[in-house]
Order: C-alpha cells, then structure tokens, then sequence
C-alpha cells in the first residue's frame, strides 16, 4: 500500500512458515531485499501466528509492528527507526487484503 511521503507498507500472509521461507530464499524478493538497507531510511518486520483465518487490516499490523516487530538493517536510519517510531500508516483509500486467487 503506498503511503503519503513515499512510505510503502507491505503484508504477506502464509499457510505455513516453511512456505513463507522458500519465497524469502528466492526469486525477486532474495534479489531485492539486500538492496534495501541502501534505499530505505525505516524498515521493519514482524512476523507472528494467529489462530484463525481472519486477515488483519492495517491498523492491527500497525499495532503488531509496534508491539513485536523488529527494525530492519539500514545504512542511514531516521532518529525514530530504533524505537519503531515510524508514522502509523494512512488508512484511508487503502486496498481491502483478500486472500490469493479470490
């Protein structure tokens, strides 16, 4: 989801972790990932297992990247990259999440 002040906000969501994995290993994402900490000034992860099958809208990953997440590697972080101090996301005129192939 593009954001105001070319912030981009992405979510990938997984059956299982060993899927998750293999796509983190290859393809696009293993090619681009190493570039990241020369084009991002914040980036952070979180990754966690939930028990039912409703997807989380962007607030609830906002609260989890905060509660849980962990900075990324960058080579010219913001003062508030450490502390996960980013801007919560805009959520208005956000694309709904569906699940792949519906």
């Amino acid at each position: 989801m593009p954001d105001r002040q070319r912030t981009f906000w992405t979510m990938t969501l997984w059956r299982d972790e060993s899927d998750m994995r293999a796509f983190m290993k290859s393809g696009a994402h293993a090619k681009v990932m190493p570039r990241l900490m020369h084009w991002c000034d914040e980036a952070s992860v979180v990754h966690w297992h939930q028990e039912t099958q409703a997807l989380p809208d962007w607030t609830e990953a906002d609260a989890r990247m905060r509660e849980a997440g962990r900075p990324s590697k960058v080579l010219h972080p913001t003062p508030q990259h450490r502390e996960l101090r980013y801007r919560a996301p805009r959520t208005t005129r956000s694309t709904p999440i569906s699940p792949r192939g519906e």
